[in-house]
């Protein structure tokens, strides 16, 4: 019988240290192997062009239909603009208690606020939000408690202060699942 993992697949140009880091945090807040696959999409049938944005809920309905065997979670990783029609942009989303989610790093650099590079800040921020969104996929809701990465986040800022990991309570309540 495979043993069961948390599949992470980059569509689009990640580099492979960078993978590596979202896959060992991962690892460690969730208990599970990792495997880190790279595909490819035509992300033209995602595009909006009155928005110039990508269609977040058809992207992620489209990583759910990959099926990958052993793979309890499955998180694809985007370089591009997403939304979703209630909102104006999105870092990422899941199914409660589903099996994927998608996470895009488009929002997350410190340039599409017009500062100065840093590769660590954003990789740290797309840590967050990978954990975050893999958290839903656990069933587990946002959170209240300040600096647990289940706390919603609507700008770059709430990522900023939040920890990159679960609190005590939503801990618990992934434990209480798996």
């Amino acid at each position: 019988m495979t043993s069961q993992n948390i599949t992470i697949i980059s569509f689009g140009y990640f580099e492979k240290h960078f993978l590596e880091k979202i896959g060992e945090a991962v690892k460690q807040e969730f208990n599970y192997p990792v495997n880190i696959k790279e595909s490819h999409i035509d992300l033209s049938e995602f595009f909006d062009p009155a928005r110039r944005q990508y269609n977040g809920n058809k992207l992620l309905k489209t990583v759910d239909d990959i099926s990958i065997p052993g793979s309890l979670k499955t998180i694809g990783l985007f370089s591009v603009d997403l939304f979703i029609p209630i909102l104006t942009y999105i870092f990422g989303q899941a199914y409660l208690n589903g099996r994927s989610g998608i996470a895009s790093r488009y929002r997350l650099s410190n340039e599409s606020y017009g500062m100065p590079a840093d590769e660590d800040l954003m990789l740290t921020r797309l840590i967050k939000e990978v954990v975050h969104e893999l958290g839903h996929t656990f069933g587990l809701i946002h959170c209240h408690v300040p600096d647990c990465v289940m706390r919603s986040s609507a700008y770059v800022e709430d990522i900023d202060q939040k920890g990159h990991s679960l609190c005590i309570r939503c801990r618990s309540e992934f434990g209480a699942v798996q």
